[in-house]
């Protein structure tokens, strides 16, 4: 089977530990090619991964390297200006979440990729954990069957912790200076206080608000913000609860993130390790109770020791082949910068009160 050829722009602290070094170890995939600002770092991460050919921009690649897809770890803050021109190579590109630093701009990259005739996977690392892929087809699965009734509610624990979990320890690092990169445009409805609070929500907790819809299976909104900021409630389309508890705590040294969907009659638990753990999964707890006699059961199934960001990589690769579709698009995605603008609008008022 023909190796995918993969060309990688930014090489920087993401891009090299939690992608690149997954994407190097796959066997169907070939890393060809980093593009990085940095010229000594890219020279450097690509010594240490074997990659043959380096540029100083991204645009330089395009120009000469036969790819079949792109990742390009940048700052969402840009991806604006980036992404309309990485799909002039029409060819797949896999991005980090947020889409876009505002839903005006994320509503341009959509319709960029409407014209480009590919597509855009947004890095949401949480769907391709294999305790959450094990836990969305148990859940579809209970839906369909109606064993332990209808889904009653969605809760999802995330304080802040130590996200990284030694997971720079092998970064490769330079001193050259960080290049300034011009951003997209502030909102003209947002003051500066306002677009600062919301690129730190979205930043943080946007990956909450998107597993939040994929494990309800449909759309959802916003109908209160605790204005403490602990706090998000919404409603699904069909009627059901759902919250994202974001800081009532913090840890230091662990990691405590959580997610609970109730059905009726039982439930089905979900706990993820910090994102830059590698090689250990989450883990998966279902309870069932059906009543009328039955025994009640729980089950807690052994996963593959894949951690997340291994396994988007794969499902990237798969999904350039054809084989699945993307796991998040962009299309998809856009829904979560406007569930976000929704949550501080009304957390905006319900501080002042009004």
């Amino acid at each position: 089977m023909k190796k995918i050829r993969v060309g990688f722009v930014g090489a920087g602290r993401m891009g090299q530990c939690a992608h690149l070094k997954n994407y190097v170890t796959l066997p169907d995939c070939e890393v060809v090619a980093i593009a990085e600002l940095r010229t000594n770092l890219a020279h450097k991460v690509a010594m240490r991964y074997g990659i043959s050919r380096v540029y100083s921009n991204h645009k330089e690649m395009l120009e000469k390297e036969n790819l079949d897809a792109i990742v390009a770890s940048q700052p969402f803050t840009i991806h604006g200006q980036l992404i309309p021109e990485l799909l002039s190579a029409h060819i797949p590109v896999f991005i980090e979440k947020p889409l876009a630093s505002s839903v005006e701009t994320g509503q341009k990259i959509v319709e960029a990729i409407s014209k480009s005739g590919t597509w855009v996977m947004v890095g949401y690392h949480k769907r391709s954990d294999p305790a959450t892929m094990f836990a969305k087809s148990e859940i579809e699965k209970l839906k369909a069957s109606g064993e332990i009734g209808r889904v009653s509610y969605i809760r999802i624990l995330m304080p802040p912790g130590d996200w990284i979990a030694s997971g720079f320890s092998d970064l490769i690092q330079t001193e050259e200076e960080y290049p300034h990169l011009k951003s997209d445009p502030q909102p003209s409805e947002m003051d500066k206080a306002t677009f600062d609070n919301y690129i730190k929500f979205v930043n943080y907790y946007i990956h909450q608000v998107n597993l939040m819809r994929y494990l309800l299976g449909e759309s959802y909104r916003v109908s209160y913000a605790d204005p403490s900021g602990i706090l998000l409630i919404g409603q699904s389309v069909s009627g059901i609860t759902c919250c994202i508890e974001m800081a009532p705590y913090q840890t230091t040294i662990d990691w405590q993130e959580s997610v609970m969907v109730a059905f009726q009659r039982g439930w089905v638990k979900v706990e993820l390790p910090a994102p830059l753990t590698c090689n250990r999964p989450g883990s998966v707890e279902i309870f069932k109770d059906p009543g009328k006699g039955i025994q009640p059961t729980k089950l807690i199934p052994q996963l593959p020791w894949i951690h997340a960001m291994r396994q988007q990589a794969i499902n990237f690769v798969r999904a350039v082949r054809g084989e699945i579709p993307p796991t998040c698009t962009a299309e998809e995605a856009l829904e979560d910068l406007i569930i976000a603008k929704q949550y501080l609008d009304l957390l905006t008022k319900n501080k002042k009160g009004e």
